[in-house]
């Protein structure tokens, strides 16, 4: 409810463009869309790329406009932008599950990667989880069975990862996640694919991928692959993929 009047706004006053923000224009305009969702998703990777960490697809590059966007859909509560930023993530799950052996005709599950319990109430939304269910929706619009799964959670406090360099991230992160009771065996039954908004050296990933794999029961457990998808990533992240 902290965002209703900027929704109420939008209906009687011209907006500007949450991307590059051009006036007169509707929350997002068609050059940004191609800029967020006109790639479908690609393989990334960070630098350095870290141990564990399963295969990430990424919708679009981590500059300019899309970072606009992802940050006036987190941080400015600018929630009409979800819908786009689905469309996003959806061709990034496409591509990830693509890129690691496709889905076998098992159900998508999207799982998001949660955050701090008091990031979300500073924001006022799960910027992450609404992303997720708009993704979620797009592949169902085109004919793909999938549901998000929110089966993970923070179980002990960690650092704000501002500041931090990709080692201290992986630690500040290390064992912070769990897979909530039966999460592994509803898992199992899809085919699980991590999400997120941003990636960027990839910690997060890493450990909610662990988390994941822990949760499942032998046997059953060895043959689910998990991989990941994220609208945005940093550069660099496309750019190595291409060496």
């Amino acid at each position: 409810m902290r965002w209703w009047w900027r929704e109420v706004i939008g209906l009687v006053l011209p907006g500007a463009c949450e991307g590059c923000g051009r006036g007169g224009t509707p929350s997002l305009c068609e050059v940004c869309v191609r800029a967020l969702c006109g790639h479908g998703g690609r393989r990334v990777r960070p630098v350095p790329e870290p141990a564990g960490l399963p295969v990430v697809c990424a919708a679009a590059p981590y500059a300019d406009a899309v970072r606009a966007v992802l940050l006036g859909h987190k941080e400015r509560g600018a929630l009409g932008l979800a819908r786009p930023l689905g469309v996003a993530l959806a061709g990034a799950v496409r591509a990830s599950v693509a890129a690691s052996g496709g889905s076998g005709g098992r159900p998508l599950l999207l799982v998001p990667v949660p955050s701090a319990r008091r990031v979300v109430r500073a924001r006022g939304h799960d910027a992450t989880r609404r992303v997720a269910l708009a993704a979620a929706a797009e592949l169902r619009r085109t004919g793909k069975a999938a549901r998000v799964l929110p089966l993970l959670r923070q179980h002990r406090a960690v650092a704000d990862q501002a500041g931090l360099g990709a080692r201290e991230r992986l630690a500040n992160l290390a064992g912070a996640l769990e897979v909530m009771p039966g999460g592994g065996r509803r898992a199992a039954a899809g085919r699980p694919v991590l999400v997120d908004d941003l990636m960027t050296t990839g910690a997060s990933l890493v450990e909610a991928a662990r988390a994941l794999r822990a949760s499942f029961e032998p046997p059953f457990g060895a043959c689910v692959r998990v991989s990941a998808a994220v609208v945005a990533a940093p550069p660099l992240s496309f750019e190595i993929n291409r060496n």
